[in-house]
């Protein structure tokens, strides 16, 4: 591997990791690289059991170091795929099951023709994961014998497991999304969708779950005195979840070219690669500024909002939207049950509410793409229930 770690070592350096992480990283595979050669192994024929194989050589032979994961080999082995030195199939597990081949290809259509984000295509995979492994266990499919009273079986015996109705439900969604493709691409021969069970709930029965709107001020008021990179980069984040609403994935697939700072608008890519302009609020674009000018890393990703970590890079997923959200309420000394990045959204439209906006701007505002998201905050708006609400049989008691 040595032709190859001078140029590795560019890129990693390119991605910003410090120095002790390029050192353990680029010591660790000099000493893969001599193991190879002493098993007579070449680049091309490196797979994942090697690697394995070679860190229990060397917990065994030398004291185990902190840095010796095998994210390190692997990330070596992603950029000589990436760089077409190593041919995709060659490095990695064992021969792929038929499961496995099945997944991927329900994997890019759901991407490609349906436009779902990562995270959703993510969820749906494995519940079909599941599916299938419960009942090839060889990972052998055999989808043109499927028959309904597995999906039922199935359905009934997983849904009590289930820890929320939201749960269940999601993966209702994800086997009616899979029987459909395999419908389509004629893996079976009746459309199976119909035979997956719906998950017993009611409409509209419960409450947004929105922060209290002290709670929101407070929180923006303690991030005016963040002064670090990733200070600045969460107090931008805060005030587009605060003031606009938006949702996390729509923060993180923002691009520096989505900003237009002469009409002081914002596009945004929604849900189904909906894509709507918004107006840029003046502390907003502020803040964004001052991130851009100040904190954010020099890097080829043209995502607003980078990782404050190397490697530098977009965020990753819904979850670092979250894990920021957690991390400022702790530092505003704010305890509440659900800490959510939701709850921005759902705050502003309960304020949009009490201000007297109509349940049609607020749809608006939030992009909902149904009339009916949007009647579930009328449940919030206690002032104007009290004057519909009818007088209780008896009086009070």
């Amino acid at each position: 591997m040595a032709p190859f770690l001078a140029s590795y070592s560019e890129s990693l350096a390119d991605q910003g990791f410090s120095q002790v992480s390029f050192l353990k990283k680029t010591f660790l595979i000099s000493e893969f690289s001599r193991w190879l050669n002493q098993k007579n192994i070449t680049v091309c024929e490196i797979t994942a059991e090697h690697q394995k194989a070679f860190l229990r050589h060397r917990g065994c032979n030398r004291c185990r170091k902190r840095g010796d994961a095998i994210s390190h080999l692997e990330d070596m082995a992603s950029w000589l795929r990436e760089k077409g030195i190593v041919p995709r199939r060659d490095i990695g597990s064992a021969d792929e099951t038929q499961a496995h081949g099945l997944l991927r290809e329900y994997s890019t259509y759901l991407q490609e023709e349906r436009g779902l984000a990562a995270t959703t295509i993510k969820h749906y995979v494995w519940s079909v994961r599941q599916f299938l492994n419960s009942l090839y266990r060889a990972g052998q499919v055999q989808l043109a014998s499927l028959r309904a009273k597995q999906i039922v079986d199935f359905v009934r015996g997983r849904a009590p497991g289930d820890r929320t109705f939201s749960a269940a439900k999601d993966t209702t969604f994800a086997l009616r999304s899979f029987l459909r493709f395999a419908r389509y691409r004629d893996y079976v021969k009746t459309d199976l969708a119909a035979a997956v069970p719906a998950v017993a709930g009611w409409s509209m029965a419960s409450i947004p779950r929105a922060m209290p709107l002290p709670c929101v001020h407070r929180v923006l008021k303690e991030s005016k005195r963040w002064r670090t990179a990733k200070g600045l980069r969460d107090r931008a984040i805060l005030l587009l979840l605060a003031r606009l609403g938006l949702r996390a994935r729509e923060i993180i697939l923002l691009e520096l070219g989505d900003i237009d700072w002469t009409q002081a608008s914002l596009r945004i890519r929604g849900k189904s690669r909906d894509e709507r302009p918004l107006p840029l609020p003046f502390d907003v674009g502020r803040a964004i500024a001052t991130y851009l000018r100040k904190a954010r890393p020099t890097a080829a990703c043209r995502r607003v909002f980078l990782r404050s970590r190397a490697p530098v890079g977009g965020l990753e997923s819904s979850g670092a939207i979250c894990q920021i959200v957690c991390r400022s309420l702790k530092r505003a000394g704010i305890q509440l049950a659900c800490k959510g990045s939701h709850q921005f959204r759902h705050a502003l439209a309960s304020d949009m509410l009490r201000r007297g906006l109509s349940l049609t701007e607020i749809g608006q505002v939030l992009r909902h793409r149904s009339p009916n998201t949007t009647r579930r905050y009328a449940k919030v708006d206690l002032t104007t229930l009290r004057e519909v609400a009818l007088p209780w049989p008896g009086g009070q008691s």
